[in-house]
């Protein structure tokens, strides 16, 4: 078998996630907000890359090969990641939830990675065993990161784009710190329904 310096599918997947789990450690021992808001923004960065090479080259690869509810729940979690991707990006280090929003969204890209990478019944694990052609879509999956990374250089991030949430309306409440409190037996203070 010839070695080739590119990696496979699934290790430059795999590979993605060990970045960033390195970046969210990084984070985690950050300190001020400039060095926040930089590893920050490179978390977002290499998620936005990495959800694009797996949503339009991966995850079509796998459909017929993969169990479908693996695959359909990986693209809700890209969604929810997205838009705590998009909160992030669109704050300042030193707002009220910020490093709440970055925990939260390791937490989300902890699950997701086992998910994937689970040894017999993970995504990764099924589509080895399907056998797809790892090498030539890890060919397609860099070439597409390339081109990413270029763009956003060039024009830098571009907002989340959302696959399965399908836009309803959220409304925005009062902050936490705004919202009134109620003791138990206490009519004033409890809003009205609406």
């Amino acid at each position: 078998m010839v070695q080739t310096d590119k990696p496979d599918a699934i290790a430059m997947l795999k590979a993605d996630h060990r970045k960033v789990e390195e970046l969210f450690a990084s984070f985690e021992k950050a300190r001020g907000a400039e060095r926040k808001q930089a590893i920050a923004k490179q978390i977002c960065t290499e998620l936005i890359v990495h959800t694009i090479i797996e949503e339009e080259i991966f995850y079509p690869a796998c459909k017929g090969a993969v169990e479908e509810d693996l695959i359909d729940e990986a693209y809700v979690e890209h969604d929810g990641a997205k838009v705590l991707i998009a909160e992030i990006l669109g704050s300042e280090p030193n707002e009220e939830f910020y490093d709440a929003k970055v925990k939260v969204l390791s937490e989300q890209i902890e699950h997701h990675v086992e998910e994937e990478e689970k040894r017999v019944e993970g995504m990764f694990s099924q589509a080895r065993k399907a056998g797809l052609d790892m090498d030539a879509l890890g060919e397609q999956m860099a070439m597409r990161k390339q081109q990413a990374l270029a763009e956003y250089e060039k024009n830098g991030l571009p907002a989340p784009e959302t696959r399965t949430f399908t836009g309803h309306e959220l409304e925005e409440g009062a902050p936490v710190d705004d919202e009134p409190t109620a003791r138990v037996g206490d009519s004033e203070g409890v809003r009205p329904a609406s």
